[in-house]
């Protein structure tokens, strides 16, 4: 049950790019951030979805095979489109 004191955990995947970004009012920071401080499958999901970001941000063009890169493009292509 969410409280205007409380969290979900739902909630906290909806914001957490926000969240990541810095781009959360202070309220809502508040919110996720004692939400994270008792919730330990939130706390690993922001932990995996950080490893995430830093070991892609590492790749380059060229790490990827050819058909990986097609793959990844036809993705994006059909999120825009969407």
């Amino acid at each position: 049950m969410t409280t205007p004191t409380s969290m979900t955990c739902r909630t906290l995947v909806e914001l957490l790019t926000d969240y990541l970004e810095d781009a959360l009012p202070d309220d809502e920071r508040v919110l996720l951030e004692a939400h994270l401080a008792e919730c330990e499958a939130c706390t690993r999901y922001l932990a995996q979805v950080r490893t995430t970001i830093r070991l892609t941000g590492m790749l380059r063009e060229e790490d990827l095979a050819p058909d990986a890169r097609e793959a990844l493009l036809g993705v994006y292509r059909a999120w825009r489109t969407s």
